[in-house]
């Protein structure tokens, strides 16, 4: 068995398992918090210990995990109701300290210490912390907040099936690059089969919305989002996942690195896996209140 087909075996098993874990985590409010908080720790200490590795640069990597799980859970207690807003008092301390302490270490160059500091929450804590806000709603004419796990899990499928559409629609059409500088293998043609393919199964998805009679979503037997309003969050998810992936191929490029680690057989590290969800959730967030806006 030659190299080539040993990863690709590598690759396709631990796909599959991810995409399981994923989807199955979803289906209980405790198992998403859990494993989400999970995922949002080992992202932030990857990105700690790549920026570590940058000249004058040494951020405290233990804190900013602790920091970022702890903001990702005190989110989803306030989303859900569970607690009070003073629950992020803490978080807000442990922010504080991060600032002072760097009055004591000595270091050569605290301002890029802060930078990558509070790029770490921003990045990664913010983002993941915002599928809480896709899976607590509240529920027409009822005063507590209702779990729904088809708006999260959607975005992810979206990602999913964008990243299909568009290797499969570049590999047969791709001539004209989207962002050579960055990303050379990306194509016009590639991404704009992924949106098609994206629009598809957000009709599919609509559909099950619809004739589901709130299975998937509200307790009141309506539907989450009309068709229209699902392919508008189809096209906001496919634009800024795609947007996420190129943020970090920059990212990577800046520090000379190919794959951000290894902990995922054949797909790289945690921020390889969710690059794209980084813009694409909380971009989903501000699309799903601009509705309720309109």
């Amino acid at each position: 068995m030659t190299e080539k087909v040993q990863n690709f075996i590598t690759r396709t098993i631990t796909g599959i398992l991810f995409v399981a874990i994923i989807v199955t985590c979803f289906l209980r409010p405790f198992a998403m918090v859990f494993l989400f908080a999970l995922v949002t720790g080992m992202t932030i200490w990857e990105f700690c210990g790549l920026v570590n590795n940058i000249k004058s640069v040494q951020t405290n990597r233990f804190i900013c995990t602790i920091a970022g799980v702890y903001f990702f859970l005190a989110v989803a207690g306030f989303c859900s109701g569970m607690t009070p807003s003073a629950v992020f008092i803490p978080y807000l301390l442990t922010v504080v300290y991060l600032f002072v302490s760097e009055l004591y270490t000595k270091a050569e160059n605290p301002i890029n210490n802060w930078a990558y500091t509070m790029l770490s929450q921003m990045y990664i804590a913010l983002p993941f912390s915002m599928l809480n806000v896709l899976a607590f709603q509240n529920a027409p004419g009822q005063d507590y907040p209702v779990y729904s796990w088809l708006l999260p899990l959607s975005v992810f499928i979206f990602l999913w099936m964008n990243d299909t559409g568009a290797y499969c629609s570049g590999m047969l059409f791709g001539k004209h690059k989207l962002f050579p500088r960055i990303s050379p293998a990306k194509s016009w043609e590639g991404s704009i089969g992924g949106g098609i393919f994206v629009l598809l199964i957000a009709a599919i998805i609509a559909h099950f919305d619809a004739s589901a009679n709130g299975a998937g979503g509200a307790e009141d037997g309506s539907a989450l989002l009309g068709l229209p309003q699902w392919l508008g969050l189809g096209l906001v998810v496919v634009v800024f996942g795609t947007l996420g992936d190129l943020v970090e191929s920059l990212f990577k490029r800046t520090l000379g690195i190919k794959d951000s680690g290894n902990i995922l057989p054949g797909h790289g590290g945690m921020l390889d896996r969710f690059d794209s969800s980084l813009m694409a959730i909380p971009a989903a967030v501000v699309y799903i209140y601009s509705l309720t806006l309109l």
